[in-house]
């Protein structure tokens, strides 16, 4: 590497890393060292590709630098760093003329996470107007089937044949009073003081009632939490909605971690707040699958035979009422749901 070319790099603000012809890395400004929280001592030398992981579009960028020789961007690129942190980054590979790279790495979480919030609010606005209609055309006949299972049941003198006519009465009530839920949704939040360890807690006990062989759910609370703002029994829903998606994952075998932390001055649903709740929800199931992951928030998506995939639908709906986002991050082994939810 020139001698000259480290001295123009120390004082940028963009992460510079210098590989030579083996792939080593020679050289790492400071703000390199800051970006992937390592110093030089612990890089120089070592081999860029087996200092990170998830190197897979890395070395895919440095291929195509080095047989263009030419600079090659790759705008969304995931590296995991030696701190077993995963980040997003644009990166601009560059081949010099000593036959190595220089490698310029811009973090995009912040550009990615206001674009995603942008994309969810407005999802959210869609999915809330596609469920109602929804609701409405699945409400106007159910009173129709329940009216007519009702006369048939007077036609019937055995018992038996009354059962069936029971089970239709039943089933249209039930669904009836969930069409009622997807309508007015809005009308019935009632915000006070909510603690969210309570809410937590309260989930964690009715899914394990329902799953109490196999399934391990482990607390990793902040107890100095204040209480936040919000409707107790719409949180309740979100919460129970992620967690019970996490335990049939799994088929009820397994380990979920309920984790709270405070975090600091975050910018949610275009607004800036001083403190946040941070709520993540952790199993080490089998993953999201790729396919999925684009439109998991969408109604009627649901990665179960047996799903309706309304789930996860209605908890970004509820969260977006609280002015707070919903997330995720998966992989197998590790599916990590992060709700943050603004304090006062």
């Amino acid at each position: 590497m020139p001698n000259t070319l480290p001295l123009t790099f120390e004082s940028l603000s963009t992460a510079i890393v210098l590989v030579d012809n083996q792939a080593r890395i020679a050289y790492l400004n400071p703000a390199a060292e800051n970006l992937f929280e390592l110093s030089r001592t612990q890089l120089l030398g070592h081999a860029v590709l087996q200092v990170f992981t998830h190197t897979e579009q890395l070395a895919s960028a440095m291929q195509q630098a080095l047989h263009a020789r030419a600079s090659f961007i790759e705008h969304d690129m995931l590296l995991g760093t030696p701190a077993q942190t995963k980040l997003h980054l644009r990166c601009a590979a560059t081949p010099l003329d000593t036959q190595g790279l220089l490698l310029e790495f811009h973090l995009m979480d912040r550009t990615l996470k206001l674009a995603r919030e942008e994309q969810m609010l407005d999802q959210t606005q869609a999915n809330r107007l596609l469920l109602r209609n929804l609701a409405h055309e699945i409400k106007n006949p159910l009173g129709g089937i329940r009216g007519a299972a009702q006369l048939l049941e007077q036609e019937f003198d055995k018992p038996a044949l009354r059962e069936y006519t029971q089970v239709i009465i039943q089933e249209a009530d039930r669904l009836r009073g969930l069409m009622e839920k997807l309508l007015t949704p809005q009308t019935r939040v009632q915000h006070s003081a909510v603690n969210i360890h309570e809410v937590l807690e309260r989930v964690r006990s009715v899914v394990l009632a329902e799953l109490p062989d196999g399934l391990s759910i482990q607390r990793d609370y902040d107890i100095s939490l204040p209480p936040l703002i919000g409707d107790k029994e719409q949180l309740i829903q979100v919460m129970l909605n992620i967690v019970r998606n996490a335990a049939q994952a799994m088929g009820g075998c397994g380990s979920i971690i309920l984790r709270t932390r405070i975090a600091r001055q975050i910018t949610l649903i275009r607004r800036r707040h001083r403190l946040a709740i941070l709520v993540e929800i952790i199993d080490n199931g089998p993953g999201i699958a790729a396919e999925l992951r684009d439109t998991i928030f969408y109604p009627l998506v649901s990665g179960r035979a047996d799903g309706h995939g309304l789930g996860l639908t209605l908890a970004q709906d509820f969260v977006s009422q609280h002015q707070g986002t919903i997330a995720f991050e998966s992989e197998v082994g590790r599916t990590c749901f992060s709700v943050m939810l603004p304090l006062p």
